[in-house]
């Protein structure tokens, strides 16, 4: 947690105090990073032949949320950045704080859950507060009402391959935020307005501490 803060944090302060095309390579850096830590614990699973539809399909909100910040610090595009920024500060940020590992380190498995999480929590601080590619109006909205789709998505997953993606079935083992919020499915309900709260509360904390002279150019 405090490796994850401290990067976040100079990433934003090193953008904003020097601004640069040294900023592209290091965001795109950052990109393959994410990238090789991902396709390790995809190839990891695989090779111990403990990869299963039913866990490893990329259907989780952390996972997606991986992969979107892949492809928003190698390329930033307007939605790309504001899936990042609201699922990375929620999804990717609970992930950090109460990770559901069930591997200590040294294991490559402590190595590509971090990268790929906190990766994605600094590629967000790194684009809308150090880039200031701030979220456009009313982007709050719409990325709820996408994760409202990747959760169907992930739901049809569930009962394709008896899984448990985005824990739409039942809590995490290790705890977590779900434990405050009753049981199955109300748990569900719960955390869905848990997200608005705090996707309306990031967007006004884009709009505070993001400051003048960045954006989109149109």
């Amino acid at each position: 947690m405090i490796a994850t803060a401290a990067a976040a944090g100079i990433s934003v302060w090193a953008a904003r105090r020097y601004p640069g095309r040294w900023v592209v390579p290091v965001s795109r850096g950052l990109a393959i990073l994410i990238l090789v830590a991902y396709a390790a614990e995809q190839a990891a699973n695989a090779l111990r032949g403990t990869w299963t539809l039913g866990f490893n399909l990329p259907l989780h909100l952390t996972d997606a949320v991986t992969l979107v910040s892949i492809l928003a610090l190698w390329s930033p595009r307007p939605l790309s950045v504001e899936l990042v920024y609201f699922w990375a500060l929620t999804a990717s940020l609970q992930a950090v704080l109460t990770p559901d590992l069930g591997q200590t380190f040294p294991s490559i498995f402590y190595f590509t859950y971090f990268a790929t999480h906190a990766g994605a929590v600094v590629a967000a601080c790194l684009l809308v507060f150090g880039r200031r590619l701030l979220p456009r109006p009313r982007a709050e909205w719409r990325v709820f009402a996408l994760t409202v789709v990747f959760a169907a998505l992930a739901e049809a997953g569930n009962l394709l391959t008896g899984g448990n993606y985005m824990f739409l079935r039942e809590k995490p083992s290790s705890g977590s935020l779900l434990d405050l919020m009753g049981p199955w499915p109300w748990y569900i309900l719960g955390a869905a307005a848990l997200a608005l709260a705090m996707f309306l509360a990031l967007q006004a904390l884009a709009r505070a501490l993001g400051g003048p002279g960045g954006g989109w150019r149109t």
